[in-house]
């Protein structure tokens, strides 16, 4: 008895003690993470006073011409085609690389531009680099290579939680001083290429090509020298860079297979290694093209990005339609909504039906403020043409088009990087037109908060029952937690 005694009095204080550590860990992640962001900045006087509507519109060519990369399979095609024109430098930006069929085939013509001397610069999420390309040593193929540069921006860290949600959100691609790609696709099968057909989304990208290399007008130097500043900044950390690695076994394997790959996508795809290939007949004249974009520090943001797009937007003279795949607002943003609206009475929105979606989250939110955001008057769309699309776009008139990876939501507006450009281009917004169109005529038009107008060729999908009712219990439990959607 003396002895179970003794036993229990030593052994009970060390299990509380156990415990109590254990929940304080989990509370300090759950606060460190969130309470800095329940609050949101606002709009400084600098912002509204530095911004230039003149800069958008110059009535005349530039030297930048621009076309719209639509579908998965020419997006693949497309990093194929510029990937391999590179003799200087490539630049790639992405929230998301995983493994995959589409990631090997652009590693591999990264790689043999790596070998040919070209320097390569990959700059990646902190959070998803970690998750989708630790221990991959495909990935490390790259990283040890001496003309290569892999970097993670913001890698998390839990012993500082309050960092936890600095995500870069940017996806663009710098190849010389040629032609680059910016849009919202993310770098795996999902979005580019033909090489499933589960979990495929839709997405948009907008290829611009530098006709006067070396004339700094291009916008083309202004997101290098974004991606320069983002580059540089002390949150962006090596990613396995020690060229000891190239000489591991599976390393090797990685890199010899990365090598047979190119020699078999020369040998199948000859005419997208065609140096002939030209970009000014395949592209349109603009005028001006400019980058818009968030602030880059990995804390909260002043929502600079939003700011800008909505006063934009606020010029039209006839119409404005927005494309983005979900929406999620705080008070502020539907007060601009409603002034957009107010100013601009041809103002639309286009997202996905929830049925139609792929993320489940937003969803949730959206359907518990579908009101809120139907009483800002704008005409309301839910794209239900059956692959969800990731699109982010808008248009304004007949001669601007925005393309780039914002979405409307209170992540995109507050937390992350994120790229929009805004092009001056008739012929470009007249093809943007006809594929937002196109969703349109897919999509039921919001009544009010439950009714519908529905085209008469559309089936509404139908959600199973017990996701309906996940949709409403989640969508009440992350109230508190929205601004990190």
């Amino acid at each position: 008895m003396k002895t179970w005694i003794r036993k229990h009095r030593i052994e009970h204080p060390v299990r509380f003690t156990l415990k109590s550590l254990l929940l304080f860990a989990l509370l300090y992640l759950i606060v460190g993470a969130t309470a800095p962001f329940f609050s949101y900045p606002e709009v400084t006087e600098s912002t509204v006073s530095d911004f230039d509507l003149s800069e958008f519109r110059q009535g005349t060519p530039g030297c930048d011409r621009a076309g719209i990369i639509e579908t998965n399979e020419g997006a693949w095609e497309e990093r194929m085609r510029l990937l391999s024109r590179a003799e200087e430098r490539i630049v790639l930006a992405t929230f998301d690389m995983r493994p995959g069929e589409s990631t090997k085939d652009i590693l591999a013509v990264l790689l043999n531009r790596a070998d040919a001397g070209v320097q390569v610069k990959i700059l990646v999420d902190g959070l998803s680099g970690l998750l989708r390309m630790e221990g991959k040593e495909m990935f490390y193929a790259l990283s040890s290579h001496p003309n290569v540069e892999i970097r993670l921006y913001n890698k998390p860290n839990l012993l500082t939680p309050w960092k936890l949600q600095g995500r870069m959100h940017d996806k663009y691609v710098i190849v010389d001083e040629e032609a680059y790609l910016l849009g919202g696709r993310n770098t795996f099968d999902y979005f580019i290429g033909t090489y499933t057909d589960k979990n495929v989304s839709l997405d948009r990208e907008v290829l611009v090509y530098n006709t006067q290399p070396g004339n700094l007008s291009s916008s083309l130097y202004e997101l290098e020298a974004y991606f320069k500043g983002v580059w540089n900044q002390k949150e962006c950390r090596p990613f396995h860079e020690d060229e000891r690695l190239a000489e591991t076994e599976k390393v090797r394997e990685q890199r010899a297979m990365l090598e047979e790959r190119f020699r078999s996508l020369l040998g199948s795809h000859p005419h997208l290694f065609d140096e002939s290939w030209d970009y000014g007949a395949h592209t349109y004249e603009t005028g001006a093209v400019r980058l818009l974009s968030n602030p880059t520090a990995i804390y909260s943001k002043e929502p600079v990005l939003f700011y800008q797009m909505t006063r934009l937007m606020e010029e039209a003279r006839e119409r404005v339609v927005i494309q983005s795949p979900y929406v999620v607002c705080n008070d502020y943003m539907y007060g601009r909504l409603r002034e957009l609206k107010e100013k601009v009475p041809d103002t639309r929105l286009i997202l996905n039906a929830v049925e139609n979606g792929d993320n489940f989250v937003a969803s949730s939110d959206y359907l518990r403020h579908k009101e809120e955001i139907w009483d800002t008057g704008i005409t309301l769309y839910e794209y239900d043409g059956g692959i969800s699309n990731h699109g982010k776009s808008i248009l304004i008139d007949d001669d601007l088009s925005l393309i780039g990876s914002y979405n409307l939501d209170l992540r995109s507006s507050y937390l992350d990087t994120e790229l929009m450009l805004v092009i001056e281009s008739k012929e470009l917004n007249r093809e943007l037109e006809g594929y937002m169109k196109a969703m349109e005529a897919d999509s039921r038009k919001v009544l009010d908060g439950k009714n519908y107008e529905i085209p008469s060729h559309l089936t509404p999908a139908k959600a199973p029952l017990w996701k309906r009712a996940a949709w409403k219990i989640f969508g009440f439990v992350i109230q508190p937690f929205r601004g990190l959607i």
